[in-house]
């Protein structure tokens, strides 16, 4: 390899989004962030947009960042997001609309689809939890089933992350790990899912082929390296769902359950074949796409989404808290009080999200959270127990004991939270690194360049590069009979 790659991130999150400049030595890597912006979703007219040309604004603003920072060529730029949104492209290449985010999604989208073809048979399909509103399958019929004349002109479906990639290289297509978020994979075949969409009569022609995670699908584009001055950077299909990603920079070793945490928090294991089992599907898994291939069967937990919701609400009614006052109250907080099922279907939607927890914990018979530390103290608590009952989940897939739960993402600076899981769960929490996301993508396109041989080099160059901190577990009663009331709310 060159005597140092230089290669940009582009991590976009459902609440903000970052590029960060990763140096390669062949040893080490070394991170520096480029850029930083906001990302909301946007309501008009009852539906919920992402706002696709500032992101694009802003990813071009991390690319002149680098070429201000002075740092010479760029070798490569990848880009990881949330999963199951997209965009349609016409025959000419351009967007029909702004995207769609995933809050829309209801239960009749759901039922709409499950009468064509049952849950049972689509989980065997496709190895995604049934019962998720925001599945791009659902999203789509729901427009199909409206008629929307965007679907009907489109050329071309596009995932967020491939999408964005395509303002930026000009090439189409789909790459893997997002591919599999989509309910529309097909693990088996290891192909779209032909069958569902011929029987929903989705139109055939709008799916681009599925890429390999580590592909370099094309380069920067000759106008944007001109308008920018850079050189022609490679575009590396990274593991662009950002779990993917922060999975593969997991520099855990043993039997270990990883969890993602952010907006969403993923908690999952690795394996080389897909759970589509009866027991899977009725627990909830899905099984996603890693990097080097294999699957992820996980539980997608709604995660700090529930306090971003609060404090945007505080905000408005002026009262502004940062992240570390929120843990500060939440620490004040008397412990275990109210206990809330963080993915039950009222908190998938935005807006009035602590008067949704009030009135969950008034229906159970539970102490009314009255205060921002007390509301938190629940959100945190009650995140904490959900990792457990993941947890337990995956040892019955995997067949073995879980050791330790290794957590990665922006939601690992919460150090009240770190300890919450390590005793709900029982076992040692691992976290780190924080940018797990980011460095997954940034190896990841070490490995397209042919610096790493694969995700086990790629794992030793964040053990290399990266501290880790561990929290040890301390059980009590409490926890017990606090698991036992969340039980009680999912049965």
């Amino acid at each position: 390899m060159t005597a140092q790659r230089n290669m940009i991130a582009f991590d976009l999150g459902a609440s903000n989004g970052r590029a960060i400049l990763g140096q390669f030595d062949g040893e080490r890597i070394r991170l520096k962030e480029l850029h930083r912006f906001e990302n909301n979703f946007i309501e008009m007219n009852g539906v919920f947009y992402w706002d696709l040309p500032y992101l694009y604004d802003q990813m071009k603003k991390g690319l002149l960042a680098f070429r201000q920072g002075g740092f010479g060529d760029l070798d490569s730029f990848g880009i990881d997001t949330w999963g199951v949104d997209y965009g349609l492209l016409d025959k000419n290449g351009h967007l029909l609309g702004l995207p769609r985010s995933y809050r829309l999604g209801v239960q009749a989208d759901i039922d709409a689809v499950t009468a064509r073809i049952p849950a049972e048979e689509l989980y065997r399909r496709s190895g995604i939890d049934t019962t998720l509103t925001f599945n791009t399958l659902y999203q789509l019929h729901r427009r199909q089933r409206e008629d929307d004349a965007a679907l009907a002109a489109a050329d071309k479906l596009l995932l967020t992350p491939d999408l964005l990639g395509y303002f930026l290289s000009g090439e189409a297509a789909t790459e893997y790990t997002i591919a599999t978020t989509t309910q529309l994979y097909d693990p088996t075949a290891r192909d779209w899912d032909w069958r569902t969409i011929d029987q929903l009569g989705l139109p055939r022609h709008i799916f681009t082929p599925i890429q390999p995670s580590g592909t370099i699908r094309g380069h920067l584009r000759q106008s944007l390296c001109r308008e920018l001055g850079l050189n022609r950077a490679a575009h590396v299909a990274v593991g662009s769902h950002d779990t993917a990603s922060s999975v593969a920079a997991i520099p855990g070793t043993g039997s270990f359950a990883f969890c993602s945490s952010g907006t969403f928090s993923l908690v999952g294991v690795e394996t080389d074949r897909p759970d589509l089992s009866a027991e899977a599907a009725a627990a909830g898994f899905s099984n996603e796409g890693t990097i080097q291939g294999g699957f992820r069967p996980l539980r997608n937990i709604i995660g700090l989404w529930l306090i971003q919701e609060c404090r945007r609400d505080w905000s408005k009614e002026g009262r502004h808290y940062s992240w570390d006052d929120i843990v500060a109250l939440a620490q004040e907080a008397a412990p275990l009080r109210s206990i809330i099922d963080t993915d039950a279907p009222e908190f998938y939607a935005g807006g009035d999200m602590e008067k949704k927890i009030r009135d969950f914990c008034a229906r159970t018979g539970q102490p009314i959270p009255d205060t921002p530390g007390q509301t938190a103290r629940c959100i945190y608590e009650s995140l904490a127990l959900k990792y457990r009952k993941a947890v337990e989940g995956l040892e019955q897939i995997k067949g073995v004991p879980i050791d330790s739960v290794n957590i990665v993402g922006g939601g690992i600076q919460n150090r009240l939270l770190d300890q919450m899981a390590a005793d709900a769960t029982g076992r040692p929490v691992i976290t780190g690194p924080i940018e797990g996301s980011a460095i997954g993508n940034l190896l990841t396109q070490a490995i397209a360049l042919g610096d790493l041989g694969g995700v086990e080099d790629l794992r030793r160059v964040v053990r290399a590069s990266e501290t880790v901190e561990t929290w040890q577990p301390h059980p009590s009663g409490d926890w017990e009979r606090a698991y036992e009331k969340l039980l009680s709310f999912l049965n």
